[in-house]
């Protein structure tokens, strides 16, 4: 598996992380996970616009799904590591912007690619009073052998939300602790923001529907 490959595998497991406030205060992290993994790839697979790859469409459902589910300021801090505290407070909010977009569009692109693709959850090893765990699954396709994913996830006073995930091994928020610090050594925290932002940018001027 490539490197693209794995980090569109990674995308796609985040959404199945979508889930109401209500809902996210009172059923457990596993049992949230696995209802609506099934309710957001069915959605994934019905929807036409979707699966042309309509960027207006997959964005707004990401936003509204998925994203108030995820502490993209955790993932931000982590992600950022010893220089987070470097930064000023308007470096740290303009970098969390960034990243949060950045992110949105990686789902965005995954949506689009989800067509047979079934989850299996494993059980959850925690005691009731953990604030902190990790829900465990794998993503069986059609082809390849499965890929294991895991999910940190943290209980807040609005309900569970997750700030990072493992696929195959390999951490996100590690991922991109390489990239940031690489970022970072050759154009400082504003050099980072620059990249992310040239980025994204250049994310959303694709063509709203694919061929």
């Amino acid at each position: 598996m490539n490197i693209f490959t794995k980090f569109l595998v990674l995308a796609v497991s985040v959404t199945t992380l979508a889930f109401t406030a209500t809902a996210s205060a009172q059923e457990a992290p596993d049992v949230l996970v696995k209802r609506i993994s099934e309710e957001v790839l069915s959605v994934a697979r019905s929807d036409k616009e979707i699966q042309n790859g309509n960027v207006n469409r997959i964005v707004a459902l990401v936003e509204e799904k998925i994203v108030p589910y995820v502490d993209s300021d955790r993932m931000t801090e982590l992600a950022a590591g010893r220089f987070w505290r470097q930064a000023t407070p308007d470096q740290q909010k303009q970098l969390t912007t960034q990243f949060r977009t950045l992110l949105i569009f990686t789902y965005a692109g995954a949506l689009s690619q989800v067509r047979d693709q079934k989850i299996e959850y494993k059980p959850l090893r925690a005691d009731p009073s953990d604030t902190e765990v990790e829900v465990r699954t794998q993503l069986i396709q059609s082809r390849g052998d499965p890929v294991q994913l895991s999910y940190r996830m943290e209980k807040l006073p609005a309900g569970w939300k997750m700030y990072d995930i493992n696929v195959m091994g390999a951490w996100l928020v590690e991922a991109y602790k390489g990239t940031f610090s690489s970022e970072i050594s050759k154009g400082g925290m504003d050099g980072l923001i620059k990249t992310l932002s040239d980025k994204n940018k250049q994310l959303a001027a694709r063509p709203t529907t694919k061929k």
